[in-house]
């Protein structure tokens, strides 16, 4: 990695740094996008070192971030999205900072944050992942029905394919299926699988525990297949 990997933003904020500790700062930023879901204990590591670097940059703040969210270092993640929320004013991490509320253990402030002035001033994705986090807090909270309601939305509705649209109607299906709506979770889940192009969701699996399917895995069935033989010829 050489840092030029970083996207053009981050690569705008680290010039207030001397070149050298900018381009060390951007390797461990770039390796922190590379690792955060293949290997999130790691990411969070080189965001350690990029924080140690340029703990006054937003960029490294916001990564930091991420990388304590993906380990489960909630308060962490939470402390470092609102020092990076103070240097740019930008509300885009508003949701992501509601839902580590809720992995504190507190979903009624995440509740709450789903009703500030902020989430106005969300784009369309923003606004649809503070749904989201919504209706989890509200399923956190023992109130099934409600997060069945707080996901139905002109998003959910929408035919458009949209990249949050089969995360939307994943929830969706999986709310209906908390308060006992097994016909039209499965319809649900079949329009997730839809919307998912990229793997994002495991709609199929789901699905198919709902239809009663048990999948075995070829490589065990195969192992066992062996082992049957060898004590065939044993005995022989």
């Amino acid at each position: 990695m050489t840092g030029n990997e970083i996207d053009p933003e981050g690569r705008q904020e680290l010039l207030s740094l001397p070149k050298t500790l900018a381009e060390d700062v951007a390797r461990n930023l770039v390796m922190v996008a590379k690792l955060l879901d293949e290997d999130p204990e790691q990411a969070y590591e080189y965001s350690r070192i990029a924080l140690r670097l340029a703990s006054r940059v937003a960029a490294v703040r916001e990564a930091a971030g991420f990388a304590a969210y993906a380990v489960g270092k909630y308060s962490e993640a939470l402390a470092e999205f609102r020092a990076a929320r103070r240097m740019t004013g930008s509300v885009d991490l508003w949701p992501v900072m509601a839902d580590c509320e809720r992995g504190m253990g507190r979903p009624e402030r995440a509740m709450a944050m789903a009703g500030e002035p902020e989430v106005q001033r969300l784009d369309k994705a923003g606004q649809v992942e503070m749904r989201l986090v919504a209706a989890g807090a509200r399923k956190d909270m023992g109130q099934a029905d409600a997060a069945v309601v707080t996901l139905q939305s002109p998003e959910l509705a929408s035919n458009s394919i949209q990249p949050w649209t089969a995360r939307l109607r994943y929830a969706y299906a999986d709310a209906l299926l908390a308060v006992g709506r097994e016909d039209e979770a499965r319809e649900w889940f079949g329009k997730a699988l839809e919307a998912d192009q990229g793997g994002t969701t495991d709609a199929s699996d789901r699905l198919a525990e709902l239809d009663g399917v048990e999948f075995v895995d070829a490589l065990d069935e195969d192992a066992d297949a062996e082992d049957a033989g060898g004590e065939g010829g044993s005995k022989g």
